[in-house]
């Protein structure tokens, strides 16, 4: 049998960027898949922050 090609998913590290501005210690991280072929540029979703305890941007990291 043939092997099946991996696709074009790939998984992503999302990373809060209003966090390093605060000071606040620790950093809220998600990860998730995106597909390479569909959605080329970085990843931003507004996630929650446990730690600022509210909902804030994450973007893709490498």
């Amino acid at each position: 049998m043939a092997k099946k090609a991996k696709g074009n998913r790939v998984q992503v590290i999302l990373e809060c960027t209003e966090q390093k501005a605060t000071g606040v210690p620790g950093i809220s991280r998600y990860i998730t898949t995106k597909n390479r072929k569909n959605t080329t540029q970085r990843l931003e979703r507004m996630k929650y922050n446990p730690y600022l305890k509210k909902v804030t941007l994450h973007r893709e990291i490498k």
